[in-house]
């Protein structure tokens, strides 16, 4: 898929499988380092000092909260 035609996945863990990404994730922020982490077949790169936010939203009474990274391949 090229990038030009985007992307936008969701994919589900398990508990155990949360945990031990959330960890990778956490020894990577503390460390000021880049995060590789896979996500449906693709393999991410994340850089040092992306930007991070958390998102939430609400429907009803259904909620959605999101950890985003934003970054540029052309940084």
């Amino acid at each position: 898929m090229s990038t030009e035609e985007g992307r936008d996945v969701t994919k589900t863990y398990t508990t155990e499988q949360n945990i031990q990404k959330l960890e990778r994730l956490v020894k990577a922020l503390k460390e000021n380092k880049a995060f590789e982490i896979q996500v449906a077949g693709e393999r991410l790169y994340i850089p040092a000092g992306t930007e991070f936010s958390i998102e939430h939203e609400q429907s009803g009474s259904d909620h959605e909260l999101e950890f985003q990274f934003r970054w540029s391949d052309e940084d």
